[in-house]
């Protein structure tokens, strides 16, 4: 553990010496974090030496998703989903399902698995991430509907990737026997307690007897993830539903809290992203590299360059949007931080073929933050139009306008 948290110091302590470079270039602090966990691992030095069924792996997992989901729900407030909907409903309600079904056709097929365990593999793929898209997001020159399109999609689909996660790896444990009375509960219960918690909060703070001071403010978000947290834990409910449904409540009924909360937690999520990143790129050797086979990596190639696109091409038809639009949308579908996470759950859910999952699942992360990390300036640059003009045109058409004013003064 003191190796571990050593480790992460000092990579988290280049992370923020590089970032404003970072920035700039097509290095990825996410990257970064996967290649010095590969690095330290047992891949390479083996100074950071973990196994997939270790309890701090488990248990970083589960901690990394429900502060990224609870943050990413404090983002979609219903007042957000209701304005300008039209194109992030699009892809996700036909280009998350969709992208879903082409990479568990491509598992099944292609690799041999179950129904069960392909269909899984397409729902912990499915889920974008915005870390890969924030040069796009946060480009100006990119336009509105894009940035608005890719910044709601990266912040819901993590959550709504979710039940179908749990569903098939419930199936996938199973064998046939699942027990969806239990099942249904667990998520019912996981629901309630997010929307009841922030919401009986919210409404305690709005009376005359309580008021948070402004130096306290920043933390009434942090104790409600931490109630709805223990609670899920206390009654057995489904705590990544409860954590998407607390952050929707949150920025729904509290839109102060949220604003208060959101720096502060946008911070912590982010130090268990990069942690999970961590012990994801420890857990990643050559020799998982080698064994999913040629078949595999074709699989991983085919999740990126096929299933998303063609399920936004289908998507976005009749949409208004351009060819250039279509294919920055189709591209940046990135698997990261929500695939990271899932894939090590799946590796604790008891499941036959969860080695073979989490393996594909590995690869095909791997190769997109490879990909997706070194092209997000290139593509945000393409919509820089001044970029498009040639430095001499402007010269020129400087120098013809004078010529043209002295022509007229004589």
């Amino acid at each position: 553990m003191e190796i571990l948290l050593t480790a992460f110091a000092c990579v988290l302590l280049a992370a923020v010496l590089l970032s404003g470079l970072a920035n700039r270039t097509i290095l990825s602090t996410a990257a970064l974090f996967l290649a010095a966990g590969f690095v330290l691992g047992d891949g390479a030095l083996g100074v950071v030496s973990l196994a997939p069924d270790d309890e701090l792996v488990g248990g970083l997992a589960e901690l990394a998703l429900f502060t990224v989901l609870f943050t990413d729900g404090m983002r979609v407030g219903w007042q957000d989903l209701r304005s300008a909907w039209r194109l992030p409903g699009r892809a996700l309600g036909w280009g998350l399902p969709l992208t879903l079904l082409i990479t568990a056709l491509g598992a099944h097929y292609l690799i041999g698995l179950g129904w069960a365990e392909s269909l899984l593999i397409g729902a912990i793929l499915a889920p974008t991430d915005p870390v890969f898209a924030a040069a796009l997001v946060g480009n100006e020159k990119v336009p509105p509907r894009l940035r608005h399109l890719l910044n709601v999609e990266s912040g819901v689909n993590d959550g709504l990737a979710l039940p179908f996660v749990i569903v098939f790896t419930a199936v996938a444990a199973g064998s046939g026997d699942l027990h969806l009375g239990e099942l249904g509960l667990e998520l019912g219960v996981g629901i309630l307690i997010g929307v009841a918690v922030p919401w009986v909060a919210l409404k305690l703070e709005q009376t005359r007897l309580f008021a948070a001071s402004a130096q306290y403010e920043p933390l009434n978000g942090l104790a409600i993830g931490l109630l709805v947290f223990a609670l899920g834990k206390a009654t057995h409910g489904n705590l990544f539903l409860a954590a998407f449904a607390a952050g929707i409540t949150v920025a729904t009924f509290g839109p102060r809290q949220r604003e208060t909360f959101k720096h502060f937690g946008e911070l912590i999520a982010e130090l268990f992203k990069l942690a999970a990143l961590l012990v994801f790129g420890a857990l990643i050797t050559p020799a998982l590299l080698g064994s999913v086979g040629w078949t595999g990596w074709v699989f991983a190639v085919g999740a990126l360059f096929l299933a998303r696109p063609v399920a936004i091409w289908v998507s976005f038809l009749r949409s208004g949007l351009t060819v250039r639009d279509q294919a920055a949308v189709a591209w940046f579908g990135p698997k990261g931080f929500a695939s990271v996470v899932y894939g090590l759950y799946v590796l604790g859910a008891g499941i036959t073929a969860s080695e073979q999952v989490f393996q594909l699942v590995a690869v095909t992360i791997v190769l997109s933050i490879l990909l997706h990390s070194s092209t997000d300036i290139v593509v945000a640059r393409s919509f820089d139009e001044e970029r498009d003009v040639p430095a001499w045109y402007g010269r020129l058409r400087r120098g013809v306008i004078q010529r043209g004013r002295g022509d007229e003064e004589r």
